[in-house]
């Protein structure tokens, strides 16, 4: 949604689910053609690469935890990709991935959403045009209560992945949340 503020992009094909009746409800839910609606991104990055009119980019917002796997197999078939952050919780799959850029000169990025908010964009304004004077302190807070109460014992979803140590990498949810 938020790639769609510019007007610059539309939402053609998609791996939304790794249920296949969630995938094509999605997929019908957000006016994908069933057609383009994949079972899984490795699926669909073969098929994209081979179509006349395949993705031009992609997206990549799964769990932090599954990034590299979709990212490594878009950019192995040279089509740019998008992904959110943190890239990967393993200093060895960021480093194949960087040399996986570089090798094929597809284009990359890392998404940092909170970079977008007007707030942000006010504040950056402000220093560079020195509206601000001199900065001598910042002091940053990034509030996390979400997690305050244990309803990761309850099943939701962004949750249990992100207080699993095996899924939300060694620094736990210092990757994802730290990287603010």
């Amino acid at each position: 949604m938020a790639a769609r503020l510019d007007d610059r992009y539309v939402l053609t094909a998609g791996a939304f689910s790794s249920r296949s009746e969630v995938c094509l409800a999605s997929a019908q839910d957000l006016g994908v053609a069933a057609e383009r609606a994949y079972a899984d991104f490795q699926t669909m990055a073969t098929a994209e690469a081979t179509r006349e009119d395949g993705v031009e980019v992609v997206a990549v917002v799964t769990p932090n935890f599954m990034h590299y796997g979709p990212v490594k197999a878009f950019l192995e078939r040279s089509i740019p990709v998008l992904c959110d952050k943190p890239l990967t919780s393993d200093l060895e799959q960021g480093l194949e991935l960087l040399d996986l850029v570089r090798s094929t000169g597809t284009p990359f990025g890392v998404t940092y959403n909170y970079s977008g908010y007007p707030m942000l964009r006010l504040a950056r304004q402000m220093v560079r045009s020195g509206d601000l004077g001199s900065l001598r302190v910042v002091q940053i807070e990034y509030a996390q209560d979400w997690l305050a109460e244990p309803i990761e014992r309850g099943n939701q979803k962004q949750a249990v992945w992100r207080t699993d140590p095996a899924k939300a990498g060694p620094g736990g949810r210092l990757g994802d949340i730290g990287t603010h």
